[in-house]
């Protein structure tokens, strides 16, 4: 059985009052998908809330992602002012017309 890729869609909380801290801790985490096989499909945002859809091309990418030090080390940085997300793992439903 192969690794097959990864949809996910996240689902970004601001803390109030520090949300451009936040999208700026977004911006860097995000900018971090390629070196684990991760994409950023969309991003969107609105009312402190960001919704992202992210694809890796393996599980193990998204594993990587997750303990990748510099990850681990931005967080670290923002402490307080980080957002926090809700991942879930999704498919896509084909559309009929």
């Amino acid at each position: 059985m192969g690794d097959a890729g990864l949809l996910l869609v996240a689902v970004v909380e601001m803390v109030p009052d520090s949300v451009e801290a936040g999208a700026q801790y977004e911006d860097e985490v995000l900018a971090l998908l390629p070196r684990h096989g991760g994409t950023l499909q969309r991003r969107l945002a609105g009312g402190g809330t960001e919704v992202q859809i992210i694809s890796f091309a393996t599980r193990a990418g998204y594993d990587a992602f997750m303990v990748d030090p510099d990850r681990l080390a931005i967080r670290a940085r923002y402490g307080d002012t980080a957002p926090t997300a809700r991942v879930l793992e999704v498919t896509e439903i084909p559309t009929t017309t």
